[in-house]
């Protein structure tokens, strides 16, 4: 007998565990989650934004101000007469071999780099060239992350003012209608530039299509209840054919709620929900697993009894 009660106790011993963590788990994904993917958009942007064009900025300033000299100009003065290759004083600038090539470059930009050798990336620490040594220390200099990235969101936002005012402008739309039928053209690409410009044109564009109110309504049948939003009073001429009162609905997609369906219905069939468009689009994008709370029922205050006082 007591064996089969162990027996019998171990499934629900079990079952009061993984509900345990299955509650656990449910706590820690969302924040969890949430954070990798703001880690993984802040790596992409690192990787395929910041750094290019970080290197693209150090190679033109590498390009317009590297003293990299190939020999000894006349009247340099040695360092050793015995020596050349130990370097020379030129204009007041000592200069000397990096540890690689056969150029000559300033002293004191050698001494920074080799002075903080083991702050750059492993794939670097080998011995550097000249032009290397130059771009390792117009980073340091001139380039350190708490600039770059407060100059990167400068730049980008005057780069997104001056484009929005360029396309505000005909000029603009004739090339932007150009690059669209050129990526329509394009087997491939163009179905996921299509549904990429899709979410971000109801994302980031001036919408002028107002919800106003949340409604359900028997669609695609009689019988299925289907949550939509209440955008406006129907079309005119619609409304004088059928001589009633009509409205246009959208209804959304799970669980994408950009794309839908836009109804005209009479407005008698159209049930008026108690809730927020927030709390709509919560339950169409989770397929109708967050449910909106019960609203309370509101308390009317009684009124105070009326005196007589005649």
């Amino acid at each position: 007998m007591d064996s089969e009660a162990q027996n019998q106790d171990k499934p629900t011993g079990t079952t009061s565990w993984q509900r345990a963590v299955w509650r656990g788990c449910s706590i820690i994904a969302p924040p969890l989650v949430t954070l990798l993917l703001l880690l993984w958009l802040a790596s992409g942007i690192e990787q395929y934004v910041l750094q290019p064009l970080e290197t693209a900025a150090r190679t033109c300033i590498v390009w317009a101000t590297a003293d990299i000299l190939d020999a000894p100009p006349p009247g340099a003065k040695l360092v050793d007469e015995n020596d050349p290759e130990k370097g020379f004083v030129h204009e007041g600038v000592t200069y000397v071999h990096p540890p690689i090539g056969r150029n000559f470059l300033p002293g004191h930009i050698v001494g920074k780099v080799d002075a903080n050798l083991d702050k750059l990336p492993a794939s670097m620490q080998s011995p550097l060239s000249a032009t290397n040594y130059y771009q390792a220390y117009v980073k340091w200099r001139y380039m350190p992350r708490w600039f770059t990235i407060p100059l990167l969101l400068l730049v980008l936002l005057s780069v997104l003012f001056f484009v929005g005012r360029f396309l505000a402008a005909g000029v603009g739309r004739f090339f932007v209608t150009g690059f669209e039928r050129l990526i329509n053209q394009l087997p491939v690409v163009r179905n996921l530039y299509s549904s990429v410009k899709q979410v971000t044109d109801f994302v980031l564009s001036e919408r002028e299509i107002e919800f106003t109110r949340v409604v359900a309504i028997e669609y695609p049948r009689v019988g299925i209840w289907s949550l939509g939003f209440v955008t406006s009073e129907s079309l005119p001429p619609l409304k004088s054919v059928l001589n009633e009162e009509m409205v246009s609905i959208f209804i959304p997609t799970s669980p994408m709620p950009m794309t839908g369906f836009t109804i005209n219905v009479r407005k008698r069939e159209v049930i008026d929900m108690d809730l927020t468009i927030d709390q709509a689009v919560q339950f169409i994008v989770s397929c109708g697993v967050v449910c909106p709370p019960p609203m309370q029922p509101k308390v009317v205050a009684a009124s105070p009894p009326r005196i007589d006082t005649t």
